[in-house]
């Protein structure tokens, strides 16, 4: 580490600062997020996720925690270097299963195996580790309320016809690109359907809002690494009479050969310049850059097939309340998601009949 770089901040609880609406706010999350499911459910006859519905890869792995880590980072899940099997979900961030031609902002979750130590509440008795990651720097919206406002906007899109959301996108697209060349990039376009239709795989993901890393505070990152991947960052994908597109194009650079990421940590160094509830907030690299502690490596093989997607997009659940202690999610917007993902979990499981369980091994995929 520089010399020049600040010492990272000591976790406290007193870190965090509650509103006296978070409650209201989270209640009124929970109901758009159920209002999303009970429209989907209704047509699809099936339960899909109120957010981030349609996978585009699945994908099964090791993630490696490097050695000799300074003691700033191995913290955690990263305190003792090792191997832990790993269960990764590429997807995009509506409630309901699109055209990939409605380009939208691209999300990765993945779960490590066989992780010891205090868990967090709700996780008790499990021993895995999820991480929840979208291909930007920080969260759209400062806070739980503008959040809301864009989720409510989200679900009165749920259940229009395809042709009124592909016309949409495009429109959002090109609004987007105009606000973009004189600096005004924005989320809430991007969110409805504004996003760069982006080569998922060359994307780098992040969690966007902070977390406890055991001692200390931090936000995660997962940068593509291997020369296949790395080969379509910011790449456009073709999505022309294409409605899977982005999973035709994951599967033919993961059947070709073995892939690549490393996960980085970018730690808390000051309180004032890296606010812990301010979630739109990016944290200068420059002050505290991110640094490798883990890699993932995924041999090659299919990233989506019937049989994958009933093993992990219904027989599993993602969310940042699933892991140790040591990494506490941090902030207004991961207090407001505990309540909200717990629900869109119950209700999928509910409706589909089929009980969501944390994994003990990987599941056997073809």
């Amino acid at each position: 580490m520089s010399e020049a770089l600040k010492p990272p901040v000591a976790f406290t609880p007193t870190v965090e600062t509650t509103t006296e609406d978070e409650s209201e706010t989270s209640q009124g999350l929970n109901k758009a997020l159920h209002d999303i499911l009970e429209t989907t459910s209704e047509n699809y006859g099936h339960a899909v996720r109120s957010v981030h519905a349609k996978s585009h890869g699945l994908l099964e792995g090791t993630l490696t925690i490097h050695d000799t880590l300074p003691a700033e980072l191995a913290q955690g899940v990263f305190a003792k270097a090792g191997e832990h099997p790993v269960v990764m979900r590429f997807s995009t961030n509506p409630g309901d299963i699109l055209d990939d031609s409605i380009s939208v902002p691209r999300g990765l979750a993945f779960k490590l195996l066989d992780v010891a130590g205090d868990r967090l509440p709700g996780s008790e008795g499990e021993t895995t580790q999820d991480f929840i990651m979208i291909n930007g720097p920080a969260f759209a919206t400062p806070n739980a309320r503008p959040f809301l406002a864009n989720l409510k906007l989200l679900a009165k899109t749920t259940d229009k016809a395809e042709g009124a959301k592909k016309v949409l996108s495009a429109v959002l697209r090109g609004t987007e690109a105009a606000l973009e060349a004189i600096g005004l990039p924005s989320p809430a376009l991007q969110t409805l359907g504004g996003a760069p239709n982006v080569h998922p795989l060359g994307e780098t993901y992040y969690s966007a809002t902070p977390f406890r890393f055991g001692s200390y505070i931090a936000k995660f990152s997962l940068a593509p690494v291997s020369s296949n991947l790395t080969a379509h960052t910011k790449e456009k994908v073709d999505t022309h009479n294409r409605p899977d597109a982005l999973r035709e194009e994951i599967n033919a650079v993961m059947t070709a050969g073995d892939a690549m990421w490393e996960l980085r940590v970018q730690l808390c160094r000051d309180l004032e310049t890296m606010p812990i509830e301010k979630a739109d907030a990016v944290w200068d690299e420059a002050e505290s850059p991110f640094t490798t502690v883990a890699t993932i490596r995924v041999a090659a093989q299919p990233s989506w097939t019937a049989d994958r997607a009933k093993a992990i997009d219904d027989g599993m659940r993602f969310s940042v309340w699933t892991g140790l202690a040591a990494h506490q999610p941090l902030g207004q917007i991961n207090r407001v998601r505990k309540s909200a993902y717990q629900m869109s979990s119950d209700f999928r499981a509910d409706f589909n009949r089929c009980p969501i369980h944390e994994p003990k091994a990987l599941p056997a995929l073809d």
